[in-house]
């Protein structure tokens, strides 16, 4: 068996690695018979150089490898056929804009097995970036408030940030006397959480929370989301019945916007559960919100001055209160700052591809190289040879359309 990491093809790059140097070296060496080879890129992490050093075969041509592997979706003119792709697809909920990208997997006869549905028996994902997302979720975010405030800022990440690095910044830097509010309980309200204890921050009560009285240092408050939410019946939470009837179910965020300088959005969200934020509510309340780090980048979803994504390049615009429409980030004090990353740990590149690559050697490689079945890998395989399985068979009239 031939397995190959591709190049990442989709704009904006993506610097991330399935597989480090020296993971691809132990996996070459711990299975001897067959070989991973890495095809040449420009943009990575990693250099071809540092693959070379570890006694990895860089090439151009990989279309002789079985598997190929990546991380953002492939380009649908580099795709091979017959192959078995591995990446984040962004096509199981019907994203619209992926529509093209399923029906040429299908045409070119691909198995195709995607990243966000490699979970256990219990459905929990195994291989995710999310803890990531949340760490450089709030380092953005903060950076965008800074800019905001018309203060010196946190420089920008390069391609090499890691995340000794951040913690070197955030250790020494003057952060602001504000209260955050983070949003939910997964693994990027985890990695948020993990940066705000780092920076030190006075983690609050929730009566703290929403006292009147000002903080005198950073400040946060982590928010479940049977706290932003209650039953429309008046019944009490229920989780499972959330999870099942979101419909049934109304916000009850402004409470705690009316108490929040910046908003970090970590909670998951399915389109049938109400919006926390209406574009109208900052006037109407009078929120004293001023910068919003949406990690979960939910396009006018829960938050609704989330009108677009944005790039680490260009993380940031300003949401104008008064008209609803975009304005130039930092434009003016009286705007809400967005930051909408939906990449966000492409930001601690080599950190996070080191912390996803063992994730995907335990789950994905080992299994692979083995010859064993795993019921992880089919769980997250949506084409098989060119047809939909059937966990994923809901797809064919997205697809035919």
């Amino acid at each position: 068996m031939k397995i190959a990491l591709i190049k990442e093809t989709k704009n904006p790059v993506d610097n991330r690695v399935a597989l480090t140097p020296k993971q691809v070296a132990e996996l070459n060496k711990l299975y001897p018979q067959h070989r991973i080879v890495v095809q040449s890129s420009a943009i990575r992490a990693f250099s071809d150089d540092e693959y070379r050093a570890e006694g990895v075969q860089v090439q151009d041509d990989i279309s002789d490898a079985d598997i190929l592997v990546g991380i953002k979706e492939a380009k649908i003119d580099t795709l091979i056929p017959d192959k078995h792709y591995f990446f984040f697809g962004h096509i199981a909920k019907m994203q619209e804009y992926n529509r093209p990208l399923l029906q040429a997997m299908l045409a070119k006869n691909l198995t195709f097995s995607d990243y966000e549905y490699l979970v256990d028996e219990n459905g929990e994902r195994v291989c995710a970036f999310g803890w990531w997302a949340g760490v450089v979720g709030v380092y953005y975010t903060l950076r965008g408030y800074f800019l905001h405030d018309g203060r010196h800022s946190l420089p920008q990440p390069d391609r090499k940030f890691t995340l000794t690095q951040m913690r070197t910044i955030l250790a020494t830097a003057q952060l602001p006397k504000v209260k955050i509010l983070i949003t939910g309980n997964g693994r990027v309200a985890q990695g948020a959480t993990y940066v705000m204890r780092e920076c030190r921050a006075q983690e609050l009560t929730y009566e703290q929370f929403m006292s009147d009285e000002p903080v005198n240092t950073l400040s946060f408050y982590r928010a479940s989301v049977n706290e932003l939410v209650k039953r429309k019946d008046g019944k009490p939470f229920n989780r499972g019945d959330f999870r099942s009837n979101p419909e049934n179910y109304e916000s009850d965020f402004i409470k705690f916007a009316k108490h929040t300088d910046i908003l970090i959005s970590c909670h998951f969200w399915d389109p049938k559960a109400p919006v926390y934020l209406e574009q109208e509510d900052f006037q109407k309340y009078d929120l004293p919100i001023k910068m919003i780090g949406d990690i979960t980048c939910d396009i006018c979803g829960s938050i609704k001055s989330t009108i677009r994504p944005t790039t680490h390049a260009e993380s940031y615009y300003d949401f104008n209160p008064v008209t609803y429409k975009e304005e130039l980030p930092f434009s003016s004090k009286n705007h809400i700052t967005v930051m909408a990353v939906d990449t966000c740990p492409n930001a601690l590149a080599i950190d996070a591809s080191e912390y996803f690559g063992e994730m995907l050697t335990e789950y994905v490689f080992k299994p692979l190289l083995s010859g064993v079945h795993s019921d992880v890998i089919s769980r997250s395989t949506i084409l098989k040879n060119g047809q939909l399985t059937p966990r994923f068979d809901y797809l064919k009239e997205f697809a035919e359309n």
